[in-house]
């Protein structure tokens, strides 16, 4: 059996764990920021800090997360954007890809062609020129003649004069950095030496076959560096030493090739991506447009306007949706037509059959009270069967009220006269009505919370007749024990509850108490000759005043119904000042005795230290310190939904207990097991 939730006390809304103030606690503000502050508390990850962070992050973004998860058309859209966004992307890379490998490929097949050229050249020159300084004998002394001393500058710039920018020629010595000697490195255009790096001049002066590399060229004038190729060989000159010629290819114009490519990709990218937008969104428009109709349709039928329908045009598959929508709706509205038309023959049958049985009643009245008063002079079977006669028809009189009033309730005709009444008053005229039942059955009705004014705008007539239904009710139910009737008036609501303690209400009763006709036990007499409607008239009562009558029971454990309303008209209620389920019961005794016997523990289990120690209690050894008893949480109110109402109101789900005498409780928004109906009196 579901375990319901109790309403806080008047003054009480919650018990909160106190928490020692230790040395300098509130003395800083920089205190709140540690782990025992309030700000990071501990258990708390991050803490209230981060979730406040939290919060302003999330708070701009709320509006258009709702307008994401409420707009489809929004969300194909994007989603095809992305997807046509990664394959444009994607494709883009692999062109990209494909065209930078061809222009280096190509760059490098005439790199190589031009650098083997010129090593060629240099190779001939230098053995050339090498034959003639041997014949001249301009070498005899053993230094270099003059024409090998400018031998390496005119061939750099013999080699460098037939790329007119398209390539640089750099001729460079293992052994020599001076640039007074022969050897000295020499280059064309400008071009810094130490563009060709170590590691291709270790490959070339260790080689003899031709080297390549990609670097960034540099110049010794301000020129920004440009990417280039970098092809070597390691040679001899005209006096016989070896030397490492360069050629230095710059890709400016691959880059600039590329750099195209890359825009001109970009750009059609960009306008593929925006147009499959636009397509998505006209595809997706002319399927969410209908959809979006029948939404707006659908919402105004379901407010009451069943003449609505779809405009359909076409004949595919949209348009027979919108055929089979409006087939739907016609149906619906012929269904609901031919149900209120049958509800309002019901609704004038009760109240016609109820009005056209007054006048017979009265004249049958009229007579069993003649032969009520004349039954001394019958025998006793006949006078036995007088005051039969007189009983049944003041309950069939009875019945007939409250027929008529279902059916002013049904019909919407219920019209309410409040005014502000003291509810003490109220409860007095009830229990003098009630205390000769009262003396007969063998209980007495007690009042709890009189002796402040519990005032509220309310029907007295209205209010009289569902309190002296409660009353009635415990006090037949009772098992002839006390009755209590408890009043309470906090914030702006005030509540009175009928405490029995007889049978109670066994699970699943705690709804079903307030249907029309409905007893807890069929086969019980109705002692005080109860029509089966007072708990329904007394829920609608409730209703008309927005208010709320709830039901709590235990079986053997009694009963609790409590009526609650609000101190003023159309105010809305929030909760009530009286507790649903009574102080009393036996799953609140039961919670008390485990408290205290959880506390007796915890002050059994740990030893205070001694005056003067600066250390922690010692636990006893065998005894482990239990945490005192945490009473459930209450679940959540729902001021709209009542008991009683036939409508089923999913609700935050709370702690079930199985077991003898498990209780209930009926709270609007939440049905538990035992739904809310005791005894349909």
């Amino acid at each position: 059996m579901a375990v319901g939730s109790a309403a806080p006390k008047p003054g009480g809304p919650g018990v909160r764990t106190g928490r020692a103030a230790g040395p300098g606690r509130g003395s800083s503000r920089f205190g709140r920021l540690l782990p025992g502050g309030r700000l990071l508390p501990d258990g708390a990850p991050g803490g209230p800090v981060l979730r406040l962070v939290v919060r302003w992050f999330r708070r701009p973004l709320l509006p258009a997360v709702r307008l994401w998860r409420r707009n489809i058309q929004l969300r194909v859209v994007a989603g095809t954007l992305l997807m046509s966004l990664g394959v444009v992307l994607l494709l883009g890379l692999v062109v990209i890809g494909q065209v930078r490998n061809g222009l280096l490929d190509a760059k490098e097949q005439a790199a190589l062609s031009q650098a083997t050229g010129g090593f060629a050249a240099a190779q001939e020159k230098a053995s050339g020129a090498s034959g003639l300084d041997g014949q001249d004998g301009d070498a005899t002394d053993g230094r270099p003649s003059r024409s090998s001393v400018n031998w390496r500058s005119e061939l750099v710039k013999q080699l460098a004069s037939g790329g007119q920018g398209a390539y640089h020629v750099v001729a460079l010595s293992p052994d020599s950095d001076d640039a007074g000697t022969s050897r000295a490195p020499r280059a064309s255009g400008d071009v810094d030496v130490t563009s060709v790096p170590q590691a291709l001049r270790s490959s070339v002066a260790q080689g003899t076959g031709t080297f390549q590399t990609y670097v960034k060229i540099k110049y010794s004038v301000p020129k920004e560096p440009e990417a280039g190729l970098v092809v070597g060989k390691r040679l001899n000159d005209v006096a016989g030493y070896s030397y490492e010629l360069y050629y230095l290819f710059p890709l400016t114009q691959e880059e600039e090739s590329l750099s195209l490519v890359k825009g001109t990709l970009a750009t059609a990218g960009l306008f593929v991506v925006v147009l499959l937008g636009a397509i998505a969104w006209l595809v997706v428009r002319q399927v969410v447009t209908p959809v979006r109709m029948a939404a707006g349709i659908a919402e105004r039928l379901s407010a009451g306007r069943l003449q609505e329908r779809m405009k359909v045009t076409g004949e595919d598959d949209i348009a027979r949706l919108g055929e089979a929508f409006n087939r739907m709706a016609q149906n619906l509205q012929h269904k609901i037509q031919q149900l209120e038309e049958l509800s309002r023959m019901q609704r004038r049958f009760v109240s016609d059959v109820s009005h056209e049985l007054r006048t017979p009643l009265t004249t049958v009245r009229m007579a069993a009270d003649l032969i009520h008063e004349a039954r001394s002079d019958f025998d006793p079977a006949t006078a036995r069967s007088a005051e039969l006669l007189a009983d049944q028809l003041d309950r069939f009189e009875s019945l007939l009220a409250d027929l008529l009033e279902i059916s002013r309730f049904d019909a919407g005709a219920a019209a309410l006269e409040a005014e502000a009444i003291d509810l003490r008053e109220v409860v007095q005229r009830v229990i003098g009505g009630a205390e000769p039942l009262a003396e007969r059955k063998g209980s007495r009705i007690r009042v709890v919370g009189d002796e402040q004014p519990v005032v509220a705008e309310a029907d007295a007539r209205r209010i009289e007749r569902v309190l002296r239904n409660l009353v009635v009710n415990a006090v037949e139910h009772g098992e002839g024990r006390d009755v209590v009737v408890r009043m309470a008036s906090a914030g702006g609501a005030v509540a009175v509850a009928v405490r029995d303690y007889g049978v109670g209400l066994k699970p699943g009763e705690a709804t079903r108490v307030f249907n029309r006709f409905w007893r807890a036990d069929p086969a019980r007499a109705r002692t005080t000759g109860g029509t089966g409607l007072g708990l329904s008239i007394a829920v609608e009562d409730a209703r008309l005043h927005g208010g709320w009558l709830q039901a709590w029971g235990e079986p053997g454990g009694g009963s609790q119904f409590r009526l609650t309303l609000p101190r003023t008209a159309d105010e809305p209620l929030r909760g009530s000042p009286i507790p649903l389920e009574p102080e009393d019961s036996r799953r609140a005794r039961e919670r008390a005795a485990a408290d205290a016997a959880n506390d007796r523990a915890l002050r059994l289990s740990t030893v205070p230290s001694q005056p003067g120690a600066h250390r922690p209690g010692l636990a006893i050894p065998g005894r482990s310190a239990v945490p005192p008893h945490t009473p459930p949480p209450s679940a959540a109110v729902d001021p709209a939904a009542l008991p009683g109402s036939g409508a089923r109101v999913v609700a935050r789900p709370v702690p079930e207990r199985t077991g003898d005498g498990g209780t209930a409780e009926a709270v609007p928004g939440q049905v538990s097991e035992r739904e809310d109906t005791t005894r349909g009196r």
